[in-house]
């Protein structure tokens, strides 16, 4: 039950930093934004308390140490693989226009007759 007054808290500042931008219409720009800001920031610091937001925040630092471990190709492998993916589909695209002229011609011409 405190985890949902909490959430329901974090929602409520977060629309008061949004309600704070338009009503500081007559302020300055950076007044405005920075309302916004606190906002945000205050609705993610009680967030962080409930437990989904503990849960969310531990899943979100492993997600960031999984993709830390991710080694990823180099600039060649990189341009290799492309170099084969469009020699691909450069040899689909003849292959499906020979066999659509193959086609168009049997039954254009030697089946129907239209030509």
């Amino acid at each position: 039950m405190a985890d949902k007054f909490k959430f329901a808290l974090a929602v409520l500042l977060l629309v008061a930093g949004v309600a704070g931008f338009y009503l500081l219409a007559e302020q300055a720009m950076i007044l405005r934004v920075l309302a916004v800001m606190a906002g945000i920031g205050l609705a993610v610091a009680v967030a962080w308390q409930t437990e989904p937001g503990r849960r969310f925040f531990d899943f979100a630092r492993e997600s960031s140490a999984e993709a830390r471990k991710v080694v990823w190709p180099s600039r060649k492998e990189t341009m290799q693989t492309t170099g084969l993916v469009f020699a691909f589909v450069v040899v689909m695209a003849l292959f499906l226009w020979l066999t659509d002229k193959s086609l168009e011609w049997l039954l254009y011409d030697l089946v129907l007759g239209w030509r």
